[in-house]
């Protein structure tokens, strides 16, 4: 057999080993949070972009939110703004809030609908105020210590947490053949600025669509156990168990909560998945083997 024939036959394969699932996916709905290394090295952009337009020329909707935490900071030094961090949480002044919307709904939503529309695909980018998409409300930290007779309230600032999702400007540009690209700013009853961690947001937004999927594009080979193995599949009934032992921890903690929150409240299945691997989206969906971490309900 030829070199060429040989390469020909694997495509088949491929091919065919894909077709079960894109039968079963078809009409449904992924929704997808970006970020990380994915993010920020050209040929993963590239690569990323190629597997979205794909899914959605196979019926798949994907929607996608996004991330920009190193974007944010980047530009803030460059500006001469010092950044502080409390429990992982960027405090976020109005100055800082700023910078924030310009890098989140500016700079990163609008590089993420360029290369989907350049490979192909019909990306419309948005923030949670547009078609008031995410309201929000302050974010408030609490902390505990044994020197304090009752928890400190922490309030750092512009940060908040998703208060609800309506979901019809998305509904009609899923419907209208659009892929929309969300930034994670939402908007709350004074009508304040709140940046909103994307994951949350992503989690939210797969809950009120309905979502088939959610997936979580991380830095990490997925969930690992205390021997440094990957964690290939977890029911949502172990969850406390393997926090209590220290199999989940540090900031996996948070991104599994979130996914065992969407799970629990509909949304079929959720994914933790490595977006450094080259088609990981693809590789998740498309073929037996998957990657990453299966979130899912007995």
């Amino acid at each position: 057999m030829t070199i060429a024939l040989e390469r020909a036959h694997n495509i088949a394969r491929v091919l065919v080993e894909a077709l079960p699932y894109i039968q079963r996916f078809q009409g449904k709905t992924m929704v997808i949070k970006y970020g990380g290394n994915a993010m920020t090295e050209q040929a993963l952009k590239e690569g990323f972009a190629r597997d979205v337009v794909l899914m959605k020329l196979v019926g798949i909707n994907p929607v996608i939110v996004h991330g920009g935490g190193p974007q944010i900071g980047d530009l803030l030094k460059r500006l001469g703004i010092a950044s502080e961090f409390v429990q992982g949480m960027r405090v976020t002044d109005t100055e800082t809030m700023d910078v924030v919307e310009m890098v989140l709904g500016g700079q990163v939503n609008k590089e993420i609908v360029n290369f989907i529309n350049r490979h192909g695909g019909r990306a419309v980018g948005l923030t949670g105020k547009d078609g008031d998409l995410i309201r929000a409300r302050k974010l408030l930290l609490r902390r505990d210590a044994p020197e304090l007779k009752e928890p400190e309230i922490i309030d750092i600032g512009h940060v908040g947490e998703v208060e609800s999702i309506d979901v019809r400007v998305v509904d009609m540009l899923v419907k209208g053949g659009f892929i929309p690209v969300i930034a994670p700013i939402g908007v709350g009853a004074d009508g304040r600025s709140y940046n909103i961690n994307a994951d949350l947001v992503a989690g939210k937004v797969a809950e009120f669509l309905k979502a088939e999927k959610l997936m979580l594009l991380t830095n990490t080979p997925g969930l690992l156990d205390s021997s440094g193995n990957l964690v290939s599949e977890l029911d949502v009934s172990r969850l406390d168990e393997m926090v209590r032992t220290g199999v989940i921890h540090g900031g996996m903690l948070p991104k599994i909560q979130c996914a065992v929150d969407a799970v629990q409240a509909g949304v079929r299945t959720a994914h933790i998945i490595d977006g450094r691997v080259e088609h990981a989206l693809l590789l998740d969906l498309f073929t037996d083997e998957g990657v990453g971490t299966l979130i899912k309900r007995r």
